[in-house]
């Protein structure tokens, strides 16, 4: 895939169905219960609708795309984590062993375990070549013999060959989990070092400096930190010196944001990127974890704006930086349980939530259907103050 490719597959992302969207405003305004009464789940039955176009959806098993990389800004000393952690989980989640792989069991939802550049060596048995083949098994897609990506305290990540390689995966993976049957997916990943390359990306894409932009991740100490946050505003400088790339004119987002990824980003981040495009292409409803997913989000946003109808925020991340990505989205998160654990582990949760919204638009009566008049509630629909 090339540059231009990239960019003109992404012109087939649409935004949502509004004439959809009307109608489930008004088969929620219908229903037997005071109007707005069921808040955040009334909203996101209807976002839903637009989604797909279909006033009434029913969600089926979700599934959580786990992209797994290594990052070579770890040499910096940036992580309080060994990179073998990498490795290990992505092991691990085979095995259902890490906290997504957990959640997954408990919420009855798949994982799809993509080895984008894990550097330290997995046994091959473990790996496949056909997503959701054998999904105990890591599907093989890393970019490079050695694994991980350049340290940009050094220079560029990767090559631009390489990122259009890892986005065009990404939307692979979402065409895969929409054509095998699942209604819902997830964007997770695993890589350690990543709070520097998605801190270093969003300081691109906003203007804003490391002091806003980056937290401690998994607990570095006091002289890491203030390495990781010289190398996130050393990175991103050439970003920020144009005002970050939100604030440029819109015709020049989408290649400032490839150009942003080449220099910072990780393969997991890549990815993830590509996952959100392909999901918004194939409307299909995809959720967004906790902080590097929403940096990568929010990248996948810069070069199709479109695809942000189809992203739905799961759990307010602990992590600072995380309302910067999710405000410039636009989207609000309706869990709040200062989840910072990453891997996707939000959205297994977040599945069974926006199952039962649907499922209230679904199978609730309306007033009619009820036989109730619903003549007393006039008054609450025509007056702004009993609004929401």
């Amino acid at each position: 895939m090339t540059r231009t490719e990239l960019f003109e597959k992404t012109k087939s992302i649409k935004p949502a169905d509004r004439q959809a969207v009307l109608k489930a405003e008004a088969r929620q305004n219908s229903l037997a219960k005071p109007p707005g009464s069921l808040g955040g789940l009334e909203e996101m039955s209807v976002r839903i609708a637009g989604m797909t176009g279909n006033v009434i959806n029913r969600i089926g098993r979700g599934c959580v795309a786990v992209f797994c990389a290594d990052n070579g800004v770890v040499r910096e000393g940036v992580a309080s984590a060994p990179q073998s952690v990498t490795r290990a989980q992505t092991i691990n989640f085979t095995r259902r062993l890490t906290g997504v792989g957990a959640l997954a069991r408990s919420y009855d939802c798949e994982l799809l375990i993509v080895d984008m550049g894990v550097k330290d060596p997995i046994p091959e048995e473990l790996y496949t070549d056909i997503p959701l083949e054998d999904t105990h098994k890591i599907v093989a897609r890393r970019l490079r013999a050695a694994g991980q990506t350049d340290s940009i305290a050094d220079g560029p990540a990767m090559t631009e060959e390489e990122a259009l390689k890892a986005i065009e995966t990404g939307i692979e993976m979402a065409e895969a989990v929409h054509q095998a049957g699942f209604s819902i997916m997830g964007a997770g990943e695993m890589g350690i070092g990543n709070t520097t390359t998605s801190a270093s990306l969003l300081s691109a894409i906003t203007g804003k400096t490391a002091d806003e932009t980056a937290g401690r991740g998994g607990g570095v100490n006091d002289e890491g930190f203030a390495r990781k946050k010289e190398i996130i505003d050393e990175a991103s400088a050439e970003f920020r010196a144009e005002g970050g790339i939100l604030h440029i004119p819109e015709e020049m987002r989408a290649g400032r944001m490839l150009d942003a990824l080449i220099r910072m980003g990780g393969f997991d981040i890549c990815a993830m990127t590509g996952a959100y495009l392909g999901a918004a292409a194939g409307r299909m409803p995809i959720v967004i974890d906790g902080y590097i997913s929403a940096v990568a989000a929010l990248a996948a946003y810069v070069i199709a704006p479109d695809c942000a109808d189809y992203m739905i925020a799961s759990h307010k991340s602990f992590e600072k930086g995380y309302t910067l990505a999710i405000d410039a989205l636009d989207l609000k998160p309706f869990l709040s349980l200062d989840m910072r654990l990453g891997e996707g582990s939000g959205c297994p949760v977040a599945f069974s939530i926006i199952r039962g919204a649907c499922d209230v638009m679904a199978d609730m009566a309306t007033f009619e259907e009820a036989d109730i008049n619903d003549d007393y509630l006039e008054e609450i629909r025509n007056e702004e103050k009993y609004q929401r």
